[in-house]
């Protein structure tokens, strides 16, 4: 009674049990009816590879070769998964997922700099700096 107040987890355990009766002494174990269960399990869904998203980041953002490394772990995750090895697919996959993850993050940083870059120069190319000192009305000043 102690433990059954302190530790509700164990009464909970006590209370899943199913309801269970004793058989009767003049019943026989060969005289009741036999039945056959089986349980139907879903197959485990196979991990993801990332195949496609490593072929373009190979073609479109190879940074450093991220895209290229990001392509053979994810050929890798694929002949796991054709083997059967779930956990090692699920592995070399979620290993391309960050290299992909990785490459597109310096890709983008990439961009917005070049963006910022480009635009400053534009910006500076169509607005020459006024020149002090000059008036355009009478000449110099």
């Amino acid at each position: 009674p102690r433990c059954r107040r302190r530790c509700p987890r164990a009464q909970g355990m006590q209370q899943q049990l199913p309801p269970y009766e004793v058989l009767p002494t003049e019943v026989n174990m060969e005289e009741m009816p036999r039945s056959t269960t089986v349980l139907m399990e879903e197959p485990p869904r196979p991990p993801r590879d990332h195949l496609v998203w490593s072929l373009f980041t190979t073609l479109y953002g190879n940074f450093c070769c991220l895209g290229l490394l990001a392509f053979v772990f994810s050929v890798k995750s694929r002949d796991r998964k054709v083997l059967g090895d779930y956990s090692g697919a699920l592995s070399y996959g979620s290993t391309a997922k960050c290299l992909n993850i990785t490459a597109l993050v310096i890709n983008i940083i990439i961009v917005v700099i070049v963006v910022t870059v480009v635009a400053v120069m534009v910006a500076k190319a169509t607005n020459p700096p006024p020149q002090y000192g000059y008036n355009p009305f009478s000449g110099r000043t």
